[in-house]
């Protein structure tokens, strides 16, 4: 499995925008992007690199790389509605994301090791590939024995607390989402604009 091993707070920081669970303090420190001429501002940004940047947010934020994040718009593509909302919907059902969207785990990064480690299943059946493709009306849960960890056993704590998104039902006692709905518009969890993300590929 392919990975950006680049530093994330740093790429956060050019971006422009805090889009990581971690990373407060450089950004308080340092509110500006990295580099020499970062606190001089970088000017205006052309039409292209607005697409650009809305592209690596998203990339950023879902920890997925080029040629699968292409794949990803090529599907979205193909199917009938609208492009942008399509993608996010392909994005948010991402068993990692769903795991991270549920209040399972701290971070994106976390759910995914989750996932890879075999703590995660679906609809009862073992499921270690982050990518998978959740669907309406299926059940992801925490297997039975991977419970008694100690960072398993802070997170039910927490979960009572969690909010998760309108197409998620979680129950914090079983410590399982359902997925009850597509992801909406509305519901994206990172402020970025697919729109911009489908045309920078339509070029």
């Amino acid at each position: 499995m392919g990975r950006n091993l680049n530093p994330r707070t740093k790429r956060a920081r050019r971006l422009g925008e805090k889009l990581i669970t971690h990373g407060e303090k450089a950004f308080s420190r340092r509110p500006y992007p990295p580099g020499q001429h970062g606190p001089r501002g970088t000017g205006k940004t052309s039409e292209y690199g607005l697409r650009l940047r809305e592209k690596q947010k998203a990339q950023l934020v879902y920890g997925i790389l080029e040629r699968q994040f292409r794949r990803y718009v090529s599907a979205a593509r193909r199917r009938i509605g609208n492009t942008g909302e399509l993608l996010l919907q392909l994005l948010e059902l991402r068993l990692d994301n769903v795991v991270f969207r549920a209040g399972f785990a701290p971070s994106r990064e976390a759910a995914r090791q989750l996932v890879r480690h075999g703590h995660i299943s679906v609809n009862g059946q073992p499921v270690n590939i982050p990518s998978f493709q959740v669907k309406p009306g299926q059940t992801v849960a925490i297997k039975q024995r991977a419970k008694p960890h100690g960072q398993l056993v802070t997170t039910q704590k927490q979960l009572e607390h969690h909010q998760p998104p309108s197409w998620l039902k979680v129950s914090a006692t079983d410590m399982t989402a359902t997925v009850q709905a597509l992801p909406a518009a509305d519901d994206q969890a990172i402020p970025v604009n697919t729109q911009l993300i489908v045309e920078f590929y339509s070029r």
